[in-house]
């Protein structure tokens, strides 16, 4: 029996300019990453890819058969960006290659500015995959959702009822400021994972797998923009990829987490909490107070590497309460304005301009005892 071939799903992503503020990209900038990767494609490189954007942010979906990390598909990714960026200046948008961190591509763009999921599998029989891309949040907005898909039997019955499921799922989770990864498996470490993913700014889910067989089951975008630069330069606005049904969760089962609009960080400035908003690709437009924060899903068959889709997984009016309730959190946090819980506390904006106001008017602390 001839070896299957091994895919690699690679979701790479980049805010490169908006037009009016942190909105959308211009079309101009999507269609010459459509020709930058048609172009790969055309030479083989690409097996087949998707352009998408959610806000400001521009996602490059590609399928092809170099396993993750490969140079020449990360170059494809930055040289992509690099010719978007350079489209965005000759219109004047706003915020144009802000996401790219440095000058020169050096052989993988984890680490420069875009975001990136990838992961290497065989194609099952069929193969449903779920695409999540989100604007104006950070990635452990994914936490929670990953928690609930993978860990929480209330959301999930596939992990009492499907054999392959019932055994449980291995996370990896990321300590983002001391660069260390922790594994830990489910259902029986599933408090010692809660007291991480509950800190959702410091540790974040990297990757799941399945415990039964160590198949991967998905991978979480996990670069934060500031801890990078040493600087505000805008929000992570990550990406995620699950594999679903047939010993995996499905496709409802991984919806079904953003009935709930949990409070993120992110939205204004990078500076605020607020509700993640489930919305069809044409919602994807932030602009109340530059949010509040979005996510939309896109569903995919893979079929020997060709993308079969996207699906928008939220254009549904199942999602309409979910809006609701998102916009009453919405106004209920904007109420507080400059006060928390609706601004993050100081220790989580040390890359904003606090430290200069705190350095201007820091002789001014008068000691009292």
């Amino acid at each position: 029996m001839a070896q299957q071939m091994k895919l690699t799903l690679s979701v790479i992503k980049a805010d490169v300019g908006s037009v009016a503020g942190h909105n959308r990209p211009h079309p101009d900038l999507l269609k010459r990453a459509e020709e930058c990767l048609a172009a790969a494609k055309a030479k083989r490189l690409l097996l087949d890819f998707c352009v998408s954007r959610c806000g400001d942010d521009i996602n490059l979906i590609m399928t092809h058969s170099h396993g993750v990390s490969h140079e020449p598909i990360h170059r494809l990714a930055w040289d992509t960006f690099m010719e978007c960026t350079r489209v965005a200046k000759s219109l004047k948008l706003y915020g144009a290659g802000q996401d790219l961190l440095v000058d020169a591509f050096s052989g993988n763009v984890k680490g420069m500015g875009p975001g990136v999921a990838e992961m290497e599998l065989i194609e099952r029989p069929s193969e449903p995959v779920v695409i999540l891309m989100a604007d104006k949040t950070s990635p452990g907005a994914w936490n929670l959702p990953l928690y609930k898909i993978f860990a929480d039997a209330f959301n999930t019955p596939g992990l009492v009822i499907d054999p392959k499921m019932h055994e449980g799922f291995i996370f990896s989770v990321l300590d983002v400021k001391k660069k260390a990864v922790i594994t830990l498996a489910c259902p029986e470490e599933q408090y010692d994972l809660l007291m991480f993913l509950g800190a959702h700014g410091r540790y974040m889910v990297r990757e799941i797998r399945r415990k039964e067989d160590n198949e991967i089951a998905a991978v979480a975008s996990t670069d934060v923009l500031s801890e990078i630069a040493g600087k505000y330069v805008g929000k992570d606005d990550p990406v995620c990829i699950i594999r679903a049904q047939a010993g995996m969760p499905a496709v409802g089962e991984i919806l079904e987490p953003f009935a709930f609009p949990h409070l993120v960080e992110g939205w204004m400035r990078g500076s605020h909490q607020g509700p993640l908003m489930p919305v069809a690709f044409h919602q994807a437009n932030p602009t109340r107070f530059d949010g509040p924060p979005r996510v939309i899903a896109a569903g995919f068959q893979l079929n020997q590497g060709t993308l079969i889709g996207p699906i928008d997984l939220f254009d549904d009016p199942a999602y309409d309460e979910a809006r609701r309730q998102a916009n009453t959190a919405a106004d209920y946090l904007r109420r507080h304005g400059p006060f928390e819980p609706h601004r993050l506390p100081l220790d989580e904006m040390e890359y904003t301009t606090m430290p200069m106001i705190m350095s201007k008017l820091r002789d001014r602390f008068k000691s009292v005892g």
